[in-house]
């Protein structure tokens, strides 16, 4: 790059008289003597700044630390916001769209679980934000409420903002659907990613979050804080997809510190209000009830003369298909004299024996349509439906039902199944005590001791990233050089 117009610095060199910025910087970029290695510098800084904005409608229905984390997310344009469930996110992206909307004049798109979009056009309502659901495609108002199931029709040039709503669920989609996800956020300068498990038990699906609002690819983050045992950087996923163990990922030795205060950056995260350091008053948790059931196998497994415990992954499956019977049985037992409950399963097979042994009970199935989903969920919100059976991976994100505070579940080794599931009835504004009744067997108290093993690795988790950010609320989000070097004569 010819920079003969620019007064020669250290980012300078000399080729046969034209002289060249090793840095490749324009020459309107460039500050002068000594300031291009600066610049260079800057540009690589890991710490992003704030691209928004001033907020400009700031309702008084928000709590403190609802406003705090809605102005923050105002000012810093793209970012994350990892809030426990019942904490109001709907009302702080609400306030964040309506910012959007009137700063920019343009539209905003809100993209929801299924069957929440219903829910959050009531919550638009309660709260003086007009917010509509769109199905196919067309922007209704200023801010349009959809599923991530019809994003495709959706066209990115009609938005100014995107908001993913319960954005965990991104790392369950196949490669396509995130990848229609994230390409549809790409070019949007304001982004808001809100859910309450970023990555329950595993940092590096951090890196989804990173992706889709921009800060740094996934893979780029994982060559920069991370190595694995193979001593690779093969994608997690590829080493599943090809049938292998999935590598253990750890930190290096100097990037633990560091990739919580960039985290820190983009983020901001709380279990309770006191995490952001007001006071806690009316979001205190009423007590959860986790109760064991214990349902014994009576049948040798297939091929076998004796009953022995299922100890492996396999053993388990097929111990799970043995006592299906029994441990539907056990769970109608459980909520047929306790009025409203959520019945949660795994199988087709236990969704349909649930549904014809429990008296009253509709099942939400894979099997039917979306719109028949939303139908079903929706009722059983609006307390049409009393026992709702269906599966966590179908109802298991973003539904507030605290009128229920009754469920049984089936154990698997997906810990976030576990935690959301729950989650939908002991949130933040339940006010009775939470029953969940837990329905095993003998080898699957192997799983049981997975999901106790995986809290603790998401406790320690949001525990490291409340803390770390507490620690960079301080920090700068722009470095300043403010100490001038001292550049050797011959260069």
């Amino acid at each position: 790059m010819n920079l003969s117009k620019c007064a020669p610095c250290t980012g300078c060199w000399d080729n046969k008289g034209e002289m060249y910025c090793r840095y490749e910087m324009e020459p309107e970029t460039c500050e002068g003597p000594g300031n291009g290695y600066r610049s260079f510098l800057e540009s690589k800084a890991q710490l992003t700044s704030y691209d928004g904005f001033e907020p400009v409608f700031m309702p008084d229905y928000l709590f403190d630390f609802q406003t705090y984390l809605a102005e923050w997310a105002i000012r810093k344009g793209r970012s994350a916001i990892f809030a426990d469930c019942g904490l109001g996110k709907t009302p702080i992206y609400l306030v964040w769209s309506e910012n959007i909307v009137r700063k920019t004049n343009g539209n905003v798109l809100i993209v929801t679980p299924l069957a929440v979009s219903h829910q959050v056009t009531r919550e638009g309502e309660k709260f003086h934000v007009d917010c509509h659901r769109s199905n196919d495609g067309k922007p209704q108002g200023k801010i349009t409420v959809t599923n991530y199931e019809r994003l495709h029709l959706f066209d990115t040039n009609d938005y100014e903002g995107v908001v993913c709503d319960e954005s965990s669920i991104l790392k369950n989609f196949d490669g396509t659907r995130r990848g229609i996800v994230t390409e549809f956020m790409r070019t949007k300068k304001y982004r808001l990613l809100c859910t309450a498990t970023a990555a329950p038990n595993d940092y590096i699906e951090l890196g989804t979050t990173a992706e889709a609002l921009g800060e740094m690819g996934f893979m780029d983050m994982l060559t920069r804080f991370f190595k694995n045992d193979q001593g690779t950087i093969s994608p997690v996923r590829k080493w599943v997809r090809d049938g292998g163990n999935s590598p253990k990922w750890r930190f290096k030795k100097h990037a633990e510190q560091a990739f919580w205060k960039w985290v820190s950056s983009w983020a901001r995260a709380c279990r309770k209000p006191s995490d952001l350091g007001f006071d806690d008053g009316r979001f205190i948790l009423p007590p959860l009830i986790e109760q064991e059931h214990m349902v014994k196998n009576t049948e040798p497994l297939p091929g076998e003369l004796f009953i022995r415990p299922a100890l492996g992954l396999f053993e388990q499956r097929q111990e799970m298909k043995q006592t299906l019977t029994q441990r539907c049985e056990k769970a109608a037992e459980l909520v047929s004299n306790n009025g409203i409950a959520v019945v949660w399963c795994h199988l087709n097979d236990e969704g349909d024996l649930l549904e014809k042994i429990i008296p009253g009970a509709v099942q939400v199935s894979g099997s039917d349509s979306d719109e028949k989903k939303e139908e079903k969920l929706k009722a059983f919100s609006d307390g049409e439906i009393k026992i709702l059976v269906t599966k966590s991976k179908i109802a298991g994100f973003g539904l507030n039902w605290q009128h229920c505070n009754h469920e049984t579940f089936f154990p698997s080794h997906s810990f976030e199944q576990y935690y959301q599931s729950v989650r939908r009835c002991w949130r933040f504004g339940q006010m009775n005590p939470v029953k969940v009744d837990i329905i095993t067997t003998e080898g699957g108290l192997s799983v049981l001791k997975n999901l106790q093993r995986k809290a603790t690795a998401a406790d320690k988790m949001f525990s490291e990233l409340v803390g770390h950010m507490n620690d960079a609320l301080g920090i700068k989000n722009k470095i300043v050089f403010e100490k001038e070097l001292e550049v050797p004569k011959w260069l």
